[in-house]
């Protein structure tokens, strides 16, 4: 089964409230014929938009092609939260690959935050940009955890923009029962997703880059120059750009063993009223510290935009608010009452070591996926990154390349069962408190 059509309707938007409160731009028209560009780029999502309008500003003739359209996946349906630093934390990171290493793995990470904010300045791009981002704890553990990581990036890393929060300094501003504190980072910020990539792809066409969409690629031909084909027509391109993340399939063998599809949903309650001091009293997005993470934020209509529940098959739920209804309660028990407006899922990619996974798979075949639920500002930075690889500037690229991404066990028929028993016993152990 295709994941572009396991669970979307060809060319058209999930019925999410970021597709039911943003105006979306026309169809570009579907590939038809030969055409000749400098790069291809395969997927309209942050990746390969950013790609794109960084290679056209360097006078690249640029072809984007992407299956259904622009923003159409995880970029247009995720959680709006532009975090600092890598998903990896830290102190991990400085166990992985030694202090001297992770310092510029933040480095990098902060500048892809800077950049995503430069975009939208630049760009003019409306997505209800808002500083903040707090992360809770629902057991004393990890809220030392917190607290202690706080103060290594204060400590270490120079970053003051992120402090500690006691239980009732977090109540104050979470009044939720499950949380016993947390830390604020003012220096994050989260945003309207599918707003911010329908601001890329116009920064993009402005820039003169050519977007297909309904444009599905079935075949990468490697050589100098590649040929990349679709039902209705083909690119032979000096440069190939994969920016697929979890939808990239049999493009690329190697890639897809290291990153794996899963399914992450979000719900949009009805507007709140007066009762959004019940959910948040600031205008932050917060995610807590279960291995499944539970994030919210609210909207700016005053909506609470709840994530929460993962599936690992290729199928969505049948009953996707339901599903995301239970962690809700959990962290909300009073909003039992609260009616669901919408409710959508996302298919994104993950790696095992939650690092993103950037690689060469040819010498003029570029790769970036593997977010794992920090592509906000990852995988804007990836497509920018593979730009300027693209134009000879290749140290951010190798820099994140050169972390060790192992392949999933089992290849592709026994990685999704085997990851479903790892995913269900760490599930279990944020039930049990552990």
């Amino acid at each position: 089964m295709n994941l572009l059509y396991a669970n979307d309707t060809l060319g058209q938007y999930p019925p999410s409230w970021y597709a039911a409160s943003t105006p979306t731009l026309a169809p570009f028209d579907s590939l038809k014929g030969a055409v000749k560009a400098d790069v291809c780029i395969i997927g309209a999502g942050y990746t390969g938009l950013s790609a794109a309008l960084h290679l056209a500003q360097a006078g690249r003739r640029v072809v984007v092609l992407e299956a259904h359209r622009v923003g159409f996946g995880a970029s247009g349906r995720n959680g709006g939260q532009l975090g600092s630093g890598q998903r990896v934390e830290q102190d991990a990171l400085q166990r992985m690959v030694g202090e001297t290493r992770a310092k510029a793995l933040w480095d990098l990470g902060e500048d892809a935050k800077a950049l995503v904010k430069s975009l939208i300045h630049q760009h003019q791009i409306d997505c209800h940009l808002k500083p903040g981002i707090a992360w809770t704890g629902s057991s004393q553990s990890d809220v030392a955890h917190l607290h202690d990581y706080a103060e290594l990036l204060n400590s270490t890393y120079g970053y003051s923009d992120i402090r500690a929060l006691t239980a009732a300094e977090c109540h104050e501003i979470c009044p939720s029962p499950d949380y016993q504190g947390g830390v604020l980072d003012l220096g994050a910020a989260h945003l309207h997703p599918l707003a911010f990539a329908l601001g890329l792809a116009r920064a993009a066409k402005d820039a003169g880059v050519e977007i297909y969409e309904r444009s599905c690629v079935h075949t990468l031909a490697h050589g100098t120059p590649a040929t990349v084909r679709t039902d209705a027509g083909r690119v032979v391109a000096d440069h190939v750009i994969l920016a697929c993340n979890g939808y990239l399939s049999s493009l690329a063998p190697s890639v897809s063993a290291r990153v794996m599809p899963i399914n992450n949903f979000i719900i949009a309650t009805e507007p709140l009223g007066d009762r959004v001091k019940q959910v948040l009293t600031k205008d932050i997005a917060v995610a807590d510290s279960r291995f499944v993470v539970n994030y919210f934020r609210l909207s700016h209509d005053g909506r609470l935009l709840f994530g929460g529940g993962e599936s690992y098959g290729y199928r969505f739920p049948k009953d996707i608010a339901a599903t995301v209804r239970k962690p809700m309660e959990i962290v909300f028990p009073h909003l039992r009452d609260v009616k669901i407006d919408y409710a959508w899922g996302g298919t994104l990619g993950i790696t095992m070591k939650r690092f993103p996974y950037l690689a060469r798979v040819a010498p003029n075949v570029l790769s970036a996926s593997g977010y794992s639920g920090h592509g906000v500002g990852t995988a804007t930075h990836a497509g920018q990154l593979m730009a300027l690889a693209i134009e000879g500037q290749t140290d951010g690229f190798d820099t994140m390349g050169a972390i060790p991404t192992p392949a999933f066990p089992g290849g592709g028929a026994l990685r999704s069962p085997l990851l479903v028993l790892a995913m269900s016993w760490y599930v279990l152990r944020d039930r049990l408190g552990f």
